[in-house]
């Protein structure tokens, strides 16, 4: 069966997440965006798993839902030199005792906790427990754990389970550096609020035996990961090197010679674009032939905000957004499948944007230094009157 799984969320419990990230408003909102299969988020906090617990029943091998929406057990940890870790988790038994062992001065503060453990001893130790792990967005500057080694088996020392790629890179670019050619690639939102255009902006499609534990295991040791789905990686806040101040792009030899401080007094902030062109084996990418599509999404939500120069949280986008969703279904669906014609019946505007989308004919500056890239349509798509604002992704 095929999966849709967004394996890296964060919970209520989290800095700078949504009070609303519960359980009750994720599954809902997860179901309509076209989700399957959503990761827990947070789960060496106690709290967390205590709410967890109380919200969902337990269908066995590691599977927790609430209507009709499954979740499975994920955290992410700050580990040595700030590196994140995403960890995948078999049951609340397990998260529990693990929360236990693991040594962190915020654990029962912060939902992302921070531990002294270097990536290898993480490794050992979740290992114990049969737990699944993997950098967490791997090539971002502040976190990522490209950032500080130039290979993942000096973070690890061995092989992990898999490598997230985050929002500022994709497929092309990954698959670019000959030692990631024998790992799958994880695409996941990192979502820190319950709305739609945050869930399962970045998702995998995953061909699995049934929603279990055992069978997620199983797929990323065979690599059955059929798609990967994702921003346009230069829509990533940090997809350029750019000033951290005033988000000026700046040409990376330029802002070393500096030593990366930008003219208005900010720092600068290495690009993953250029991180990666530091340790890229190859000038253009060598996907392995188990490599599956990347395909590029951009949030329903987006795309209705632009167009009607409105919030994306205001009531008429989000009035547009459900009419859609109600009348074709999961939002996924919409964006890729639905007949034009057909989303022309409930809003002709949004049907020429999600056409635009479709055809790649969106003009984008990219993103650096903190800030979401921006987006717009070419100048020959008419917006209502007083539409001169560009709205960018900097609601995410």
């Amino acid at each position: 069966m095929l999966v849709n799984a967004d394996l890296h969320t964060h919970s209520c419990f989290s800095a700078a997440t949504s009070k609303d990230m519960v359980i009750n408003n994720i599954a809902p909102k997860s179901r309509e965006k076209g989700l399957n299969l959503v990761g827990t988020g947070d789960a060496f906090h106690p709290k967390w798993l205590d709410i967890v617990a109380e919200s969902t029943e337990y269908k066995g091998d590691g599977i927790y839902s609430h209507k009709d929406c499954d979740f499975i057990l994920t955290t992410e940890v700050e580990a040595q030199h700030k590196i994140h870790h995403v960890i995948i988790l078999p049951n609340i038994e397990v998260a529990h005792e693990l929360s236990e062992k693991l040594v962190s001065p915020n654990k029962y503060i912060d939902g992302r906790p921070r531990s002294p453990l270097s990536g290898a001893e993480l490794f050992e130790l979740v290992k114990e427990y049969d737990c699944m792990i993997g950098p967490a967005h791997s090539f971002t500057p502040w976190t990522g754990m490209y950032k500080t080694y130039d290979s993942i088996y000096d973070c690890y020392e061995k092989a992990p389970d898999f490598v997230e790629l985050g929002l500022s890179a994709d497929t092309d670019m990954a698959d670019t550096v000959k030692e990631l050619a024998d790992f799958v690639f994880l695409t996941n939102s990192d979502a820190h609020s319950p709305w739609p255009h945050r869930l399962g902006r970045e998702f995998n499609q995953i061909e699995m035996e049934d929603i279990s534990y055992t069978s997620l295991q199983k797929a990323l040791k065979h690599k059955t990961v059929k798609a990967n789905y994702g921003l346009l990686p230069n829509l990533g806040k940090y997809h350029m090197t750019a000033c951290t101040k005033c988000y000026k792009i700046i040409d990376p030899e330029i802002a070393k010679s500096n030593g990366m401080k930008c003219s208005c007094g900010g720092r600068i902030k290495k690009g993953v674009d250029f991180r990666i062109s530091e340790i890229a084996d190859y000038k253009e990418p060598h996907h392995p032939s188990h490599r599956p599509p990347y395909v590029h999404l951009m949030p329903l939500a987006e795309i209705i905000s632009m167009i009607y120069d409105k919030g994306i949280t205001t009531k008429t986008v989000q009035g547009v957004w459900q009419k859609l969703i109600d009348a074709y279904g999961p939002e996924i669906d919409v964006l890729i499948n639905t007949p034009l014609e057909d989303i022309s019946k409930i809003d002709d505007k949004v049907a020429l944007g999600i056409e635009g989308f479709r055809n790649k004919t969106l003009n984008v500056v990219p993103g650096g230094g903190g800030k979401y890239g921006e987006i717009s349509f070419n100048e020959d798509f008419k917006k209502p009157e007083k539409s001169e604002k560009i709205v960018t992704l900097d609601y995410f």
